[in-house]
């Protein structure tokens, strides 16, 4: 999608199927405000991935199986770290929210195994099981999860709607491309059954967010928070992809 692209005036469901989020449902005005924000940002981040070094050789056709490993070894912290984020958001919701923390809760059942996926993938690009294990965080991935901890820790964090939109927006619109290149160019098969996998479910946990979206949008301060996590979150994500460690 073009970097340029105005978003006001357009229509949000043509505005969202241009960054290929597709299925956009009616929405009230507060949350058509916080979406249109929310894609300004994703534009953002979409054109800022193209500078990470690591995705960069991906374009260029140069990414390699060292890559790819390198990649998996420094990702699955912050896979790993994922569900107990939202855990702690979801308890952190009071009973005016009670059917967002259930919301929320079912999102933490979806994903808290995933890291598993991502470890056999690593395993099967020729890894050592016990070198992901164990690897720490990355200078990137400490920032975003001290960042993703503090904010799911604040009374009714509505506002990690904006970290969700990122993240789960990298599986609905970015993994399937991802796993299909670099299958291409590592020529070896089943490295990318993590990525795979968010590509082909993410659509609907993006339902879950559109649902979510809509209810908690009830002013112009959560509009503005949630756009402000989304910012943050995005530049964080992209640090963590800067700041990879080897193997």
């Amino acid at each position: 999608m073009d970097g340029d692209i105005a978003i006001d005036g357009v229509p949000v469901q043509k505005a969202a199927e241009a960054i290929g989020a597709n299925d956009v449902p009616d929405l009230g005005p507060n949350a058509q405000d916080a979406l249109r924000r929310l894609l300004r940002v994703w534009i953002g981040f979409e054109r800022d991935l193209v500078t990470v070094p690591l995705l960069r050789r991906l374009d260029l056709g140069t990414y390699t199986l060292a890559d790819h490993r390198r990649l998996l070894v420094n990702l699955r912290q912050q896979v790993v770290e994922g569900s107990r984020w939202i855990a702690r958001a979801a308890s952190s919701m009071d009973r005016d929210h009670s059917e967002l923390r259930s919301m929320i809760l079912r999102h933490a059942v979806d994903e808290h195994r995933d890291y598993t996926m991502l470890e056999q993938d690593y395993v099967n690009a020729g890894g050592e099981l016990e070198t992901i294990l164990n690897r720490n965080k990355n200078v990137g991935s400490e920032a975003f999860h001290a960042f993703m901890m503090q904010r799911a820790s604040q009374p009714n964090p509505v506002d990690m709607l904006g970290a969700m939109w990122i993240i789960e927006g990298l599986g609905e619109r970015m993994a399937t491309g991802w796993a299909t290149r670099m299958e291409e160019l590592c020529e070896r098969e089943g490295i990318t059954r993590f990525m795979t996998y968010h590509g082909a479910n993410d659509d609907d946990h993006m339902q879950r967010f559109y649902a979510m979206l809509d209810e908690v949008c009830v002013d112009l301060n959560v509009v503005e928070r949630i756009e402000m996590t989304a910012k943050v979150v995005a530049r964080l994500y992209r640090l963590q992809l800067e700041e990879l460690d080897d193997e």
